[in-house]
């Protein structure tokens, strides 16, 4: 399936900085600098990154849950960038996102059947009660759990669970596009790999299309169609993912993928250890982001900009020296 369903032109997100005795604004934390992508129909977006650069800002600006500073977003070919009210609201039918921590996301006080039941009151889905309780019982099937969970509420789950119940909640509406930010770095390991593969399967049995938002490049390699990876606000690799995994260009994809961990006596690559810390978001450094610890920067690396080229087919990265 090759038609586009979202595509970011240009997306910045500025936080502005307030201080003084009058509390004026002095500075701006750039969290997004100017990321385009596009992605199709069915496909997986990986994108990946240290903490801080900005993954969890855009996946949550696309979506509109906060505001971004300029840029534009087309949602099935439409310019969503300014909509508001109630063509907002049926975009949320859409568009939905599994938050990161499952004990944060799920309001203690209602029950699981409430909390599936809620987005289908709001949006004014199956409108009488019966249909709703069938949509529900629908929704905890589809997940794997059972339907006495839905009278017990999310402290009487384990992280896993709680998970899926977010899961469920994401797809009550039937949505086309599904933000994952980060659903299983905050669960055990032995349970992430049943998180993903639910995942997977509700993508092909629904025929979702998702943004998954991870630090773990072992798990974005799993999943995705495409991967972006993102340093200090800006995409500086683009490409299928097979292709990024098997030809890295970028200095900083190819010691990120250095860091994976391999089972012994596996031979490996010789791991590529970054010098000094990820700068401020508020300062970053001029010409190139990543040059105060490229391992390969020059003296053009810290005056030019390097912008996103195609090196090769459908494999983009933001290097001068590559």
């Amino acid at each position: 399936m090759s038609e586009s369903l979202l595509r970011a032109e240009n997306i910045v997100k500025e936080f502005p900085v307030y201080g003084g005795l009058f509390a004026r604004q002095v500075a701006a934390v750039k969290a997004v600098q100017g990321v385009s992508f596009d992605i199709k129909r069915g496909e997986t977006l990986g994108l990946v990154g240290e903490s801080g650069c900005g993954k969890s800002t855009l996946g949550r600006s696309l979506i509109r849950l906060i505001e971004p500073t300029s840029g534009k977003i087309f949602f099935k070919n439409k310019d969503i960038t300014n909509v508001g009210g109630d063509e907002l609201r049926n975009l949320r039918k859409q568009m939905q996102i599994i938050f990161q921590d499952p004990y944060a996301s799920l309001n203690p006080r209602m029950t699981i059947g409430a909390i599936l039941e809620e987005p289908l009151i709001i949006h004014k889905l199956h409108g009488s009660a019966g249909d709703r309780k069938t949509r529900v019982n629908e929704l905890i099937d589809l997940v794997g759990l059972r339907r006495e969970h839905l009278s017990r509420y999310p402290h009487e789950f384990s992280g896993g669970q709680r998970q899926r119940v977010g899961i469920a909640r994401a797809l009550a509406v039937s949505p086309d596009l599904i933000i994952c930010d980060e659903p299983v770095s905050a669960l055990d390991v032995s349970i992430q790999a049943q998180v993903i593969n639910l995942l997977m399967e509700l993508q092909q049995k629904l025929g979702l299309t998702y943004i998954f938002i991870a630090h773990d490049l072992k798990v974005v390699e799993h999943v995705s169609n495409k991967v972006a990876v993102m340093y200090l606000g800006k995409i500086v690799e683009l490409a299928e993912a097979n292709e990024l995994y098997r030809n890295p260009m970028h200095p900083y994809t190819k010691a990120l993928l250095s860091a994976i961990p391999v089972p012994d006596p596996k031979p490996r690559a010789e791991r590529i250890i970054l010098k000094g810390d990820v700068p401020s978001p508020m300062n970053p450094p001029p010409g190139c982001h990543f040059n105060p610890r490229c391992p390969i920067a020059s003296e053009i690396c810290r005056e030019q900009v390097p912008p996103l080229d195609e090196k090769v087919a459908t494999h983009w990265a933001r290097c001068l020296k590559v």
